[in-house]
């Protein structure tokens, strides 16, 4: 992915305030399902996560496909109801499976960007008719006047207010998904794989347009990838996942410059060397357990290269072994 190269890295410019916009504790979210024996079970998809994001700041979540992520982000947004024992806060308010009389208020204040364009707008719809929907949906006056500037400040313009989705190309689409986040002014962004169904070509300019939004409107990002390529330019910190648990916490520079645990480092050693360094290969062995039925212990212990006995019997502590860094991997508490 050299083209992600180009992208720019002012990160130093951003306005990260101290006080937490986000305040997720261990949340947890099960689903009932039908296994192939016919048999009731359940799927863990969240597993006791804990984070907390500031305002001002891109917090990225990553990991392999499955893992959770997404699951995760629809959780916060209230559009999964979250199990017992889950807390979330946003902006000191206790939003836990809020009611709906809430949700529309707290819906203005937190967006969420898909990662297909094209399976998020409605084809029978124009750009205006799109774009004017969520200010009907909260009774907002001033939808008309609003629309064109939402389309300049993504790179759009108002020519293409009366084309419909089918009459523009992928990253164009997602620059009407992005207006069509920033409609009602809202504080957080969840950008779920936003540029995943791009081209390569494409995904530089979403990425530093997402960039110069962030700064220009004081937005805060929860950004889910499993492209480490991306995540290493948009993120301030970034939160490892491995079947519905965050595995390795810390700031951007320590994953990749000083990471702990052994998938976080498998995971890099995927990425395509575009540096002039040469990394180990770290090709990891089995499948990804079913989160309806997850091995015992150490969740990865089935896959790890360093497993050791106390790994198929305890899971791990989730633990701070330096500032901003916290993994949870028995390598680190033993």
């Amino acid at each position: 992915m050299q083209q992600i190269d180009t992208l720019s890295r002012e990160t130093s410019s951003k306005h990260i305030e101290t006080e937490n916009i986000l305040e997720v504790s261990h949340l947890k979210k099960t689903f009932h399902i039908k296994q192939a024996d016919g048999k009731k079970g359940l799927l863990r998809a969240v597993n006791d996560v804990s984070f907390t994001l500031k305002k001002g700041e891109t917090f990225s979540l990553v990991g392999e496909s499955g893992c959770g992520k997404s699951t995760l982000a629809r959780t916060l947004l209230g559009l999964h109801p979250s199990d017992d024992g889950s807390k979330i806060i946003f902006k000191g308010e206790d939003i836990t499976n809020m009611p709906r009389s809430k949700h529309k208020q707290f819906a203005r204040q937190a967006q969420l960007i898909f990662q297909d364009p094209s399976a998020c707008l409605n084809p029978r719809r124009t750009i205006r008719q799109i774009l004017l929907e969520p200010f009907k949906i909260h009774k907002i006056k001033n939808g008309e006047s609003k629309i064109g500037e939402l389309l300049d400040l993504v790179g759009l313009g108002t020519r293409y207010l009366d084309m419909y989705p089918h009459e523009m190309s992928g990253g164009q689409k997602q620059r009407v998904g992005i207006a069509r986040a920033l409609a009602l002014d809202p504080e957080l962004i969840v950008c779920d794989e936003p540029v995943s169904a791009l081209d390569v070509s494409i995904q530089a300019q979403v990425i530093n347009l997402l960039e110069d939004l962030q700064k220009q409107l004081n937005l805060t990002y929860l950004f889910i990838s499993h492209d480490l390529s991306v995540v290493h330019h948009i993120s301030d910190r970034v939160g490892v996942m491995y079947l519905g648990e965050i595995v390795e916490l810390t700031t951007r520079d320590k994953l990749y410059e000083e990471t702990q645990h052994p998938y976080t480092k498998s995971l890099l050693s995927s990425i395509p060397e575009t540096d002039g360094k040469s990394r180990e290969k770290i090709i990891l062995k089995g499948d990804v357990p079913s989160p309806s039925n997850p091995p015992a212990g150490c969740r990865f212990h089935t896959r790890c290269p360093s497993v050791m006995d106390i790994c198929k019997k305890e899971a791990p502590d989730f633990i701070q072994t330096d500032n901003d860094h916290s993994v949870a991997c028995h390598l680190f508490t033993k």
